[in-house]
């Protein structure tokens, strides 16, 4: 078989030498590029996963000593003889809302997301009480002089308040000890009852009579039937939560300072661990807690209601915070 003219062109071509010699030598350059980039990817990558790891490790740490800190008693101290005894709270970070998977869970209670408190502050160690609130009355000349619904008074929480009246006393006893008390923000009010625990109550997956005052003849869970006692009782009658608080589950509702805004959780996370909305907006405002006559779920750490500002109930108090 005959070779074409051009076929025979092609295959008569000399090489050039010192042309080859480049090629070979680009295309080392090219590779060696390569390997050296590939290294470099290589090496941030692992210093990436490193970091990452470490971070992860820090964090981790750092969950564990705020564990060991918040599952003890905060400092106690009262700022005046007629001031309610405060417990420090610790900064730290919580989970705030119910999971998805928590029983008689309601829609306002998620989505969870993470509150941080970058400091501490102090919150009521009691519900305020008739005495503290009569006291106030007296000193002040405060317009409205709660009914106890001829359960006594004394020790056992204050009823019969407003929102409005329970801001007014926090200012009455901020100019009276020159101290910043307010009523809690939602997110102050729930990281403080969970006391680090991730369980419906403070007090683990359910609760019984024994550990707080609510409708004690409805069942939560794994629980029991226990008596319901149809009314407020004293404060610290019952256990403490791990960092020393009296009666966050049951007992009365407490106002807190939040506005009530429908889907907040899920539109106002860059607000938290500060109040929704302000002191002068009208409208209804968050409460907390369950009360003597709510079940065991509306009693829950996760647990919200809501109230108009100006209505006064006998199932509503209050607790203060403080500002350190």
């Amino acid at each position: 078989m005959s070779i074409g003219p051009i076929e025979e062109n092609l295959l008569l071509v000399p090489i050039d030498e010192n042309l080859f010699a480049w090629a070979i030598f680009f295309l080392m350059i090219c590779y060696m590029v390569y390997i050296l980039r590939y290294e470099a990817w290589i090496t941030k990558t692992h210093e990436q996963e490193y970091s990452s790891k470490l971070r992860e490790e820090e964090e981790e740490a750092a969950r564990q000593k705020l564990k060991e800190n918040i599952a003890s008693p905060g400092r106690v101290f009262r700022d005046a003889p007629f001031a309610p005894e405060m417990v420090e709270i610790p900064a730290g970070d919580f989970l705030m809302g119910s999971p998805e998977g928590e029983k008689k869970r309601y829609l306002e209670e998620g989505p969870q997301h993470r509150v941080v408190f970058p400091a501490p502050f102090a919150l009521g160690k009691y519900e305020v009480t008739f005495d503290e609130f009569d006291h106030f009355v007296r000193e002040s000349g405060h317009g409205h002089s709660p009914g106890d619904v001829n359960w006594g008074r004394g020790g056992r929480p204050v009823i019969d308040v407003s929102w409005d009246d329970a801001v007014t006393y926090c200012g009455w006893l901020s100019e009276a000890t020159g101290h910043n008390y307010r009523l809690p923000t939602e997110a102050e009010w729930e990281y403080a009852c969970r006391a680090g625990t991730k369980t419906p109550f403070h007090c683990g997956r359910t609760i019984t009579d024994q550990e707080g005052n609510y409708a004690g003849d409805f069942v939560y869970d794994i629980g029991r039937v226990g008596k319901f006692r149809g009314k407020t009782k004293n404060v610290g009658r019952f256990p403490a939560n791990p960092l020393g608080l009296h009666d966050m589950h049951g007992n009365v509702w407490e106002w807190c300072a939040d506005l009530h805004e429908k889907g907040a959780y899920g539109e106002h996370t860059d607000v938290y661990p500060d109040m929704i909305g302000d002191l002068e907006s009208f409208g209804e405002r968050v409460v907390r807690g369950g009360s003597w006559i709510n079940k065991p779920w509306n009693a829950r750490s996760a647990s919200r209601n809501w109230i108009d500002a100006g209505e006064r109930h006998n199932i509503v108090g209050f607790r203060i915070a403080r500002t350190l």
